[in-house]
Parts: C-alpha cells; structure tokens; sequence
C-alpha cells in the first residue's frame, strides 16, 4: 500500500488491536499493519511491541489525546496526497473511549475513505460473557473525573433500562463503585478486570458484594470493565429492599409520602411513580390492619 502516484486519496484504517492477549488480532489487522505506509499509534513504544511480537516492521508516528488536534491536520494532508495511514490505540477499537474520534470526524469530512479493521472491544467483550441481558445496551465508557459531573451522569442514569457499560481505572474503581451504588441502589452488576491477561477475572454480584471483595485487597490492578443492570432488570433484585425503606419512613412519619418516595426511587433507580404507588398501597395497608386490630 504505497502512496498512490495518480493523486487518489490514501485509505484511513482503524485497525483494532488486543485488550491484553497479543494474539487476540485478527488475519487482516496483520496484513494492514504490514503493508500501510504508517501507523498512527496512541503509544509508538507499546504498539511498536506488538508489531514486534508478529515480526511486522513499518514506520509509525505517535497520535494520543494530548497531541490528536495538532497532528490531526499534518495526517489528513498525507491521507490527501495519496498516505495510507492505519490507526491504532493501545488497547482495543480506536476512537472507542480512545483516540481517534477527531482525525475519523475529519477524514470524513474531506471525502477520505475510512475502513474498519475490527476485532477486539473491551465493552462488547464483557458483555459477552457477563450473563446480563445484551439485546440492548448503553456504553458510557470512562465518566466523568471531577466527582460533581460524575454524580451528575449517574442520576441521568439511574432510570435506564438497559445494561450500562463503564470503563473506570483500577485507582478511581472503589470511588465509583461506592458512588454507583449511592445513587443507583446495589444492584447487580459484574466487574471485568485484566481480560484476556493472565489474571483475567470477573467479580458477579450486587455492588456491595463487589466492593467487599475489592476493598479486602491491598492493590487492585489493571483496567476495569463494569457492567451494571438497568433499573427494570434490577427491579426484581432491589424490590424487597425498597419496600423495607418504604415501611421504616412510614414509621418514622418525619416526611410526606411524595418526598421519601422520590428520595428511595433516585436511590434505587426505579420510577418515581412506581415507588410512591408502591408507598400508597403499603401505607393503606398498614391503615387497614391498625383498622382491622381496633
């Protein structure tokens, strides 16, 4: 795949490369990544490993987050002049919570053929084999870093009701979980880590569980998948428990029947209409039987 004398634009490949297990790439990505005239890699020292372990040589050039708006530009103009350029991040399917979004967007928009390369995504790897519904789901990959706005993504999220996908680091992990289950309720949920690596593992159970089993290490490392159930899944799940919060406020008698509805709906991500029927029949129950014993 040399530049093209007849002044025809280069090819932008997104080529997806392995989570962790080298060998985890497909025949194509191989033949690619051999033959293009460069390889735009998110890390030139990891993906230059990678290329080395498969015995591929090739000239590559570095695109990450902190230089993808400055080599944009300098990459569309070798596409243009006839370049085939392969994209490439460190882990996964480029432009996918990785960079590459920008330099897609562009070549797009100046009429550059762009061809997927697919093969491993971290996300539709967990899914595949968490045991939680995927004829639907929602990927939000990393969120939010500064703890207002990710609280703030997580109550939009809490009446979702399709399975969520998060991407978080093994540092901010514990925060997120304990912040997920503040606000969503404890769920079901399960965490991915180190997939396809030699300590591949998969933690299933509510939040809580998983917190409990997280916080009894002294180190949690490699990167984490979490997928947790949507509210309508977990109805089932948090039903018993919402109804016991909904009894206690109605002993205590501190709060009007709409405003603790609202506040156990949001902790537990169900509709706040279902919780405060739920609240109306229960407090009529509880009327009936005081009736009742009189």
């Amino acid at each position: 795949m040399q530049s093209n004398p007849s002044n025809k634009p280069g090819i932008l490949y997104v080529v997806a490369t392995p989570i962790g297990n080298r060998d985890d790439i497909t025949l194509r990505a191989l033949d690619i990544l051999g033959h293009v005239d460069l390889v735009a890699a998110e890390d030139t020292r990891h993906t230059g490993r990678l290329l080395a372990h498969h015995k591929i040589k090739c000239q590559m050039i570095s695109f990450h987050e902190h230089n993808e708006n400055d080599r944009t530009p300098d990459l569309i103009r070798r596409l243009k002049a006839g370049t085939s350029v392969a994209l490439v991040s460190n882990a996964g399917t480029p432009s996918v919570s990785d960079p590459g979004y920008r330099l897609v967007k562009e070549a797009v928009a100046n009429h550059i053929r762009v061809t997927p390369i697919p093969g491993v995504s971290a996300a539709i790897a967990a899914l595949s084999v968490s045991g939680l519904p995927t004829d639907s789901f929602v990927f939000i990959g990393f969120p939010a870093k500064k703890k207002a706005k990710r609280l703030r993504q997580l109550k939009a999220l809490a009446g979702e009701s399709k399975t969520m996908v998060f991407y978080e680091s093994p540092k901010r992990i514990l925060t997120f979980l304990e912040e997920t289950k503040s606000v969503m309720g404890d769920r079901y949920g399960v965490l991915c880590r180190e997939m396809t690596k030699l300590h591949e593992e998969f933690i299933r159970g509510f939040l809580s569980e998983i917190l409990y089993s997280l916080t009894a290490r002294s180190v949690i490392k490699g990167e984490c998948t979490l997928l947790v159930t949507g509210c309508e899944e977990n109805k089932k799940n948090s039903i018993k428990t919402v109804r016991t919060e909904i009894l206690k406020a109605l002993e205590k008698k501190e709060s009007k029947l709409s405003e603790f509805s609202k506040i156990i709906a949001n902790n537990y991500g169900l509709p706040k209409n279902k919780v405060y029927d739920e609240a109306l029949r229960l407090k009529r129950k509880m009327q009936s039987q005081k009736h009742d014993s009189n």
